[in-house]
């Protein structure tokens, strides 16, 4: 079983974009959604699919199951979305032995961006860029599944 253990930040200025890759468009919405538990189906460009199961309550660690998908199964089941299909960009940014991930949310959320970095254990400890700003691990405000159920509750800061 896979874990994903990550920090998420709101992003505060625009010096990651200096040292990014060219992004990638996502798709994602959720097809069931409870509140230790999801399952979603994510679109990466016109490229690939998965479907993802993340089962856990801890704000830093959830179990995680991923398999990929056919993209026609992925597109339909994009038309069975809980709430809103969320679309983003997504860029890698490294910094200092990891690998941020900046999300640049479009349509309903527009505006919002933010960066997360996955670790390889809890004790992880990567440096914080200079274009970071506050911390949103464990805001549940800011997961995916609740931007797609419930929209952005909170005008970022």
């Amino acid at each position: 079983m896979a874990k994903e253990i990550e920090r998420k930040f709101l992003v505060a200025s625009s010096g990651w974009k200096e040292h990014a890759d060219k992004g990638i468009k996502l798709q994602q919405a959720y097809v069931v959604t409870m509140e230790d538990r999801s399952v979603r189906v994510r679109i990466h460009g016109s490229k690939w699919a998965r479907l993802t199961i993340k089962i856990g309550k801890s704000a830093l660690v959830r179990n995680e199951y991923e398999y990929d998908l056919p993209m026609d199964d992925a597109r339909e089941l994009l038309t069975q979305a809980v709430g809103i299909v969320i679309e983003k960009r997504r860029y890698r940014v490294p910094h200092k032995g990891f690998t941020w991930e900046i999300d640049v949310y479009e349509g309903a959320l527009q505006g919002l961006v933010v960066a997360e970095v996955e670790m390889k254990r809890e004790t992880d400890l990567p440096a914080l860029p200079p274009w970071l700003g506050r911390e949103i691990t464990g805001d549940r405000r800011y997961s995916n599944q609740a931007l797609a159920t419930e929209g952005l509750l909170e005008a970022q800061s």
